[in-house]
């Protein structure tokens, strides 16, 4: 079974950014296989990992629905359940060292209740494959409710350098209980801080019951890559940012 590791906060925070680095330490460390899983409606994960996408999930399945709503020919005769997983391979991106999963648009109109629960059960049994799965959410956890049942083993909440910003993330927490997720370990960062920052706000952190794992430096090579359209991936190792996650990625031990 997977090692979950999950991206949560608000929006803006660079929950992407910090998931894409995590899934290329854990590649280029040969711990892998690593299945990233792109859960953001906003789909943009691919391009912080410099991969192209070809297809979604969210777009196999409508097309797997008009087909069966169609009543055209399906390949090989295949049922609905098999004509969904056929489309969720396909909609399998490769890249060395790990695989992209981009669940796509929010749900159109009507009722794909069976179609969403085929699709929890092939994602999670797609997921058995790999030894991480690293999961990039949309603001909040109401995809890891709507579209997985695995338990998620390490949750990372993201946040910016602020008392706002650490209450929100105290609310993206209180959401565990209230959409009955299993979490087995939370951990709070604070993105884009500067000198002094974690030192100030970690007390205030615990507090509201949140342990602050590290905080990552504002890095001028990360802004750089969003505005050339660059990989985040391809900046520096000794970035400041970079060597900073990659750092507190090594204090959290993951197995």
């Amino acid at each position: 079974m997977a090692f979950v590791i999950a991206f949560a906060g608000k929006g803006g925070v660079g929950k992407t950014s910090l998931a894409s680095l995590t899934v290329h330490h854990l590649a280029a460390s040969g711990k892998g296989p690593v299945l990233a899983v792109d859960a953001d409606p906003n789909a943009c994960l691919n391009e912080a990992l410099g991969v192209s996408v070809q297809a979604t999930v969210g777009s196999m399945r409508e097309a797997s629905l008009d087909a069966v709503r169609s009543g055209a020919a399906r390949p090989g005769g295949m049922s609905t359940e098999e004509l969904i997983h056929y489309q969720i391979q396909q909609s399998l991106t490769e890249a060395p060292g790990f695989d992209l999963l981009v669940m796509g648009r929010p749900e159109g109109p009507g009722c794909y209740c069976a179609a969403n629960n085929i699709i929890r059960k092939y994602t999670d049994r797609l997921a058995d494959q790999y030894r991480y799965l690293v999961l990039d959410n949309e603001a909040g956890l109401e995809h890891l409710s709507r579209h997985t049942s695995r338990k998620v083993d390490l949750l990372i909440i993201v946040s910016d350098p602020t008392t706002k910003g650490i209450r929100t993330a105290r609310r993206v927490f209180d959401m565990i209980d209230e959409l009955k997720i299993h979490v087995q370990r939370a951990e709070l960062i604070m993105n884009r801080a500067g000198s002094g920052d974690e030192k100030a706000l970690s007390p205030f952190a615990e507090t509201l019951g949140l342990h602050v794992a590290g905080s990552i430096p504002e890095d001028r090579a990360i802004a750089a890559a969003d505005l050339q359209g660059k990989p985040v991936v391809e900046i520096a190792a000794d970035s400041p940012a970079r060597a900073a996650f990659e750092a507190v990625l090594d204090k959290l031990a993951i197995p």
